[in-house]
């Protein structure tokens, strides 16, 4: 059996390598560095510089801890970048040995469909190579939204992309978009020394998560003098040699060094010549799939940005491992009811399942009941300990006592996540997961008393 899978991000990398130790013949193309857009310009390369600055905000507090002796220091930004170039090369490299060691036959070009059996990879020389397959994952993953008003030009006009290979930190900056990207990036600009302004069009930052996981942030970014506009959308854009002006929907004119539009991203399908292969499109320029992740076209399927999921590296992971599975005969449909995700500003938003602000939205017409149990973290000996006191663990479960949602605020909220992920996943109630014994002293202790305060027994809630 020979697979190919077209696009090496998370999903399709992990897909070749999967496949290929479960017994396939396996062809990777990729048109520009494995790893995709979450090693080389996305997940890790942002987490790479908020690693640098939480090391020197260990330093800046270390006298609260009661260190001393530490004379001047500063932030290198020159050298902040080395350090993320270094980390994401040895990445690559890394990937680059484990498809080898895997088999997996990695050819670097840009990879399209002849028919539903034939791959045409086309070199960055103009040389092509043709081959046939007995089945096809595409996995090309996304690519930044510009909208024509924000007159991008990738100089002083810039999308996620650009700025985390920029070499000098700008003076100022309007960033569009606070979301995900947005807020991480933000911040990290705004701990840097850049003047930063985020603009949303929606009523708050981080829509996408409950509103009182926005105002935590909010509260922070406050506290850092980053200004928020949030309901209030771009009209024009004025890029000029020096500056870029902005003018809002309420007629609010901002100006900066540079405007970073974060916005969205679409996926990535030009050139693949899905027609040809009779694999049909659904909504909003996405791949149509079943639930077994299978398109029009039986032998081919698609896993990642380019289908109707979330856009997170980790859910094409998953659905690479999943398509790979159904191939080989398992049957088994994605699920997509407990689905991670985490924010890596500071504090850390995480969350998983249905949330508040969605039943809130639907309860009425849907009919659906739910509970909420909280717990902050400032109660918690061990935050007391690590100097960690912002945030809190929100769960929630519907009448069944059934663990449908949570979201976390706080240090350590991505790694805590996993615990209630699995609950869900699971579906597992709340009394269930409180037969567990949590460790003590740790930050998981608030999910234990989050799920206790749910039937009113947290012991450490006021």
């Amino acid at each position: 059996m020979k697979i190919t899978v077209i696009g090496a991000g998370p999903g399709g990398y992990e897909a070749a390598i999967y496949a290929a130790k479960r017994g396939a013949e396996v062809v990777l193309v990729e048109k520009d560095k494995v790893g995709g857009t979450c090693l080389n310009r996305g997940c890790i390369p942002t987490k790479a510089f908020l690693a640098s600055y939480d090391a020197y905000e260990a330093v800046k507090d270390a006298s609260d801890f009661g260190i001393t002796g530490i004379g001047e220091f500063g932030v290198d930004y020159p050298a902040v970048l080395e350090r993320k170039n270094k980390i994401t090369g040895d990445l690559v490299k890394g990937i680059q040995f484990l498809c080898k060691k895997a088999g997996v036959d990695v050819k670097e070009g840009f990879g399209s469909l002849v028919d539903a059996n034939t791959v045409k990879v086309t070199a960055a020389d103009g040389s092509e190579e043709t081959f046939k397959t007995d089945y096809v994952i595409l996995a090309t993953g996304s690519v930044p939204i510009a909208p024509g008003v924000f007159k991008y030009n990738g100089r002083n006009v810039i999308t996620s992309d650009e700025v985390l290979s920029m070499t000098e930190i700008p003076e100022s900056l309007i960033l569009v978009g606070g979301g995900v990207i947005g807020c991480e990036i933000g911040q990290f600009l705004n701990r840097m020394g850049t003047q930063v302004t985020v603009v949303e069009a929606l009523p708050r930052i981080m829509a996408t998560m409950d509103e009182d996981v926005s105002k935590a942030l909010g509260r922070q970014f406050k506290k850092e003098h980053i200004t928020v506009i949030a309901g209030d959308g771009v009209a024009s854009v004025d890029p000029q040699d020096d500056i870029v002006n902005m003018t809002l929907a309420s007629g609010k004119t901002l100006s900066a060094k540079t405007g970073l539009v974060a916005v969205g991203r679409a996926p990535y399908v030009q050139g693949l010549n899905l027609e040809a292969a009779g694999v049909e499109m659904g909504e909003r320029g996405r791949v149509a799939v079943n639930e077994y992740l299978q398109t029009s076209a039986k032998n081919i399927y698609a896993i990642g940005d380019i289908i109707a999921s979330a856009q997170l590296a980790h859910v094409a992971s998953k659905e690479g491992f999943t398509a790979v599975d159904n191939i080989f005969g398992a049957n088994r449909p994605m699920t997509y009811h407990a689905v991670p995700g985490c924010v890596f500003t500071n504090p850390q938003l995480a969350s998983v399942g249905t949330l508040e602000f969605q039943l809130q939205k639907d309860g009425k017409e849907l009919g659906k009941d739910y509970k909420v149990g909280s717990f902050e973290f400032k109660a918690l000996g061990k935050a007391r300990a690590s100097g960690h006191l912002t945030g809190f663990v929100k769960v929630i479960v519907d009448m069944n006592d059934v663990l449908i949602g949570a979201e976390i605020v706080g240090a350590g909220a991505s790694d805590m996540l996993q615990v209630l992920t699995t609950a869900i996943q699971l579906r597992l109630t709340a009394e269930q997961v409180a037969e567990s014994i949590f460790p003590h002293p740790t930050m998981c202790e608030a999910i234990l008393e989050a799920i206790h305060d749910i039937h009113g027994l947290s012991v450490n809630k006021g």
